[in-house]
């Protein structure tokens, strides 16, 4: 590292922003890249202070969130852009040497990604294209797979990470018990917040991580639960102790599907449709985040209720959170139904 440094200097980087400063220093970034970082995240420390009475250390979601909302105010969307992965590089290496829990910029990237608001970068495809596209799947998996994502908006994490407790369908021929949470539910899907990649839950290590603060049921509506049936039907016996709800049937047959199966699966029939080409961005091809986007824009502009879009994408919120989870029947699941599009039954919707 450079001795050029003055000892004042010196001394005010013998913090969490100093080291990480020291260790991307060491790792070859130039004297330019580091300065610009410094000033970022000292930028960034006095905001906390003065905002918040808080050190980075302390920062959680909703605070980096407001710096990032106050640096719109000042920058173009592409240098807010770059700052926000500042922060993201910073808190990923207080994650890494102990000193956070979690990185909370991941969220914040997310949501910078995947706008509530409409976001014109995306291609945009309309319900009745959807529906045309949809048609093209038979596989009772594929299907299912592409349903549950349109249905739901949830992540390609948290669908591989589901069971078979997290569905109720209320059906006769039902042969599992559904978890708690939802066994007086029927119709009802539930998303967890506890399955972390690598670590053990339901009986099984994880190998992906669903992002949710707090558990999510999304409604199942007559047409997910009939594509869902049809899968059930031919789903292969496993043996797994927590009984995933969606397993391969290729290759790895009877085991719990992967996300990069999920990728080769909706990416395989978006090739072939004409969504996606070998070297397209985000705003060309239709992948399975795509349809997190489609599942937010058309359910939102139904609705007109933010809220209840948040609390379904599993946003993390803890007012809205808690007031829709106390308030099920009256509110989110009324709502849901009452406004959730139809992909493969036109004259329903």
């Amino acid at each position: 590292m450079s001795n050029s440094k003055s000892q004042s200097e010196s001394e005010s980087e013998s913090d969490s922003i100093g080291y990480f400063l020291e260790d991307i220093e060491y790792h070859g970034r130039n004297e330019r890249t580091v300065a610009a970082y410094r000033r970022v995240l000292r930028s960034f420390e006095s905001f906390l202070e003065e905002r918040f009475g808080k050190t980075p250390v302390e920062a959680e979601y909703r605070d980096c969130m407001a710096f990032v909302h106050d640096l719109r105010s000042n920058y173009t969307d592409s240098t807010v852009a770059s700052y926000a992965s500042y922060l993201n590089r910073y808190y990923g290496y207080l994650v890494r040497v102990g000193q956070h829990d979690e990185n909370p910029m991941e969220l914040v990237l997310e949501e910078m990604n995947e706008s509530i608001e409409s976001n014109p970068s995306r291609r945009d495809i309309s319900l009745a294209e959807m529906r045309t596209f949809v048609e093209t799947i038979r596989h009772p998996l594929h299907k299912a797979i592409v349903m549950t994502f349109l249905k739901t908006g949830i992540r390609s994490g948290e669908l591989c990470n589901l069971d078979l407790i997290d569905l109720n369908l209320g059906h006769d021929g039902q042969s599992w018990h559904p978890r708690a949470q939802i066994a007086e539910k029927p119709d009802t899907l539930y998303i967890s917040a506890e399955h972390s990649y690598g670590a053990e839950s339901g009986g099984t290590v994880r190998r992906a991580s669903n992002k949710r603060k707090r558990e999510t049921t999304i409604p199942v509506d007559d047409e997910l639960r009939r594509v869902l049936l049809r899968w059930l039907a031919i789903r292969p016996n496993v043996r797994s102790p927590s009984e995933p709800l969606f397993t391969s049937t290729a290759d790895a047959w009877g085991r719990r599907i992967t996300i990069d199966t999920i990728h080769h699966i909706v990416e395989q029939y978006a090739r072939e449709y004409g969504w996606l080409r070998t070297g397209g961005g985000a705003a060309e091809n239709v992948t399975p985040h795509y349809f997190r986007h489609f599942f937010t824009t058309h359910l939102r502009d139904r609705t007109g209720d933010r809220g209840v879009v948040k609390y379904l994408r599993g946003d993390v919120a803890s007012d809205i959170i808690d007031t829709y989870t106390h308030n099920w029947n009256d509110r989110v699941r009324e709502t849901y139904l009452e406004h959730i599009y139809s992909i493969t039954d036109v004259e329903s919707n």
